[in-house]
């Protein structure tokens, strides 16, 4: 951090120069309600492309819960152990032993080889009372380029805070946008070497009718201004003939991957498969990456202590995954009237499951959806509530749940975003809520 902070006057910074940038957080969080975002800049970071001229007022009209109006305040100490997590989870799939054993229960074209390590790879945590919680990992992780641009539109919306954000911009990293960039291009390189990438296809099913489209946008954007020709468009219109993915005429050289069929396993996804099993195509994030990473039945692994030990992961990172996983287990039957007993503190989601679909409370449980939860494929989590923030809705201050997302590659973080809801899970049909900008705190003792 290059930055001073001048705390004579303002009891805030006096607690940041204590070191207690916990308790600031929390304060700001709970009494910060000014609105940050300019909505001006947002539309010129959305639309600096002549053809995106109304995509703002088309988000407005469609999406308007895509975007928080305020930042998320978050302590630099909690983004370190975040960093600290994922660092560990990193140590442990890069074990042969892991590999070999989250394979074993995997689709099978997740056990192809490719030196491409999957984009976006997103640690979705709640900030617990007792520091960040990694409540599960997603390999298609949306949002990226969205929360670049809000994170650019954000302005000081009031004297206590303007100072704390001229601090973290000073120490900020490198354009989040030119490392995403940068990520496309490492994976094309770790398969392809030196030869030349031409043709990027971003697939996802229906794409006009996702809710991201305009993230789908922005990156067809930013492939185009770096020299690559780019297409949108579902996987049904790929054809796989002469060892090469087409569509239509052209050759596709690499996939962005938004397909929920992470093993690529549906008939109308035969083209990607075929393409992935010969490595005709760079695609990424792949089937081998979901299974290493984001199938929810390895959170009860890495909680798993005495299997780690097995695996030889060393005391260090068992020690940084107990103290930043809650508690995970596979839903067996017979643990049926256990789980039944303890379900107000436990948390149930689907093995293969994404998006909040299929996901439970426990205390919100009726006992014919426990029973499907049973007969189906789910695992059971420890309860982690989430933080809170407190906005100004419709003139009324009114408390957002909020967790927190880092985009990862590699083992390295790009971007910390937010996002802001009420209701059981993360959506974006609450008022004040959506993608956040994140202003990290700094802690000057640890």
């Amino acid at each position: 951090m290059t930055a001073s902070l001048n705390t004579e006057r303002d009891p805030l910074l006096q607690a940041l120069a204590g070191g207690d940038c916990l308790d600031v957080a929390e304060r700001l969080n709970r009494g910060c309600q000014c609105v940050s975002l300019d909505h001006e800049r947002l539309r010129a970071e959305l639309e600096r492309d002549p053809r995106d001229g109304a995509l703002l007022a088309t988000i407005n009209a469609t999406r308007p819960h895509l975007f928080a109006d305020s930042v998320a305040f978050v302590a630099g100490r909690h983004l370190e152990r975040i960093a600290d997590v994922v660092a560990a989870v990193e140590n442990v799939v890069s074990l042969p032993a892991w590999q070999s054993r989250v394979l074993e229960q995997a689709p099978a074209n997740a056990r192809i080889q490719s030196a491409a390590a999957g984009v976006f790879l997103g640690y979705d945590f709640h900030l617990g009372s007792d520091g960040p919680k990694l409540i599960e990992i997603n390999t298609n992780a949306g949002g990226g380029l969205l929360n670049v641009a809000l994170a650019r539109a954000q302005r000081a919306c009031c004297a206590e805070v303007a100072p704390l954000e001229a601090a973290v911009s000073a120490g900020s990293p490198a354009d989040p946008e030119s490392a995403f960039m940068d990520m496309f291009l490492a994976e094309w390189r770790a398969v392809r070497g030196d030869a030349p990438l031409r043709t990027i296809a971003i697939v996802d099913h229906e794409p006009q009718t996702q809710y991201l489209l305009p993230e789908f946008l922005l990156f067809q954007r930013l492939f185009e201004r770096r020299g690559f020709v780019a297409y949108i468009c579902d996987p049904s219109v790929l054809r796989f003939a002469d060892d090469r993915l087409w569509l239509n005429d052209v050759v596709v050289d690499l996939v962005y991957n938004r397909l929920t069929d992470f093993g690529l396993s549906e008939v109308q996804h035969a083209a990607l498969a075929d393409a992935w099993r010969t490595q005709s195509a760079v695609i990424t994030p792949h089937p081998r990456a979901h299974a290493l990473y984001a199938d929810k039945r390895n959170l009860a692994l890495l909680c798993d202590d005495e299997l780690l030990q097995t695996l030889e992961v060393d005391a260090r990172t068992r020690t940084i995954l107990a103290a930043g996983i809650p508690t995970t287990r596979r839903v067996w039957p017979d643990d049926a009237e256990m789980l039944w007993r303890e379900r107000r503190g436990l948390f149930f989601k689907p093995a293969s499951g994404f998006g909040s679909r299929a996901a439970y409370r426990g205390d919100k449980l009726t006992r014919s959806v426990f029973e499907s939860i049973l007969a189906g494929d789910y695992i059971a989590q420890q309860l982690v509530p989430p933080s809170a923030r407190r906005l100004s809705v419709g003139g009324v201050p009114t408390d957002l749940k909020m967790d927190l997302r880092a985009y990862v590659y590699r083992g390295q973080m790009q971007l910390a975003a937010a996002r802001l809801y009420r209701g059981q899970t993360t959506n974006f049909r609450t008022p004040g809520g959506g993608f956040a900008a994140v202003v990290a705190l700094p802690c000057t003792q640890t």
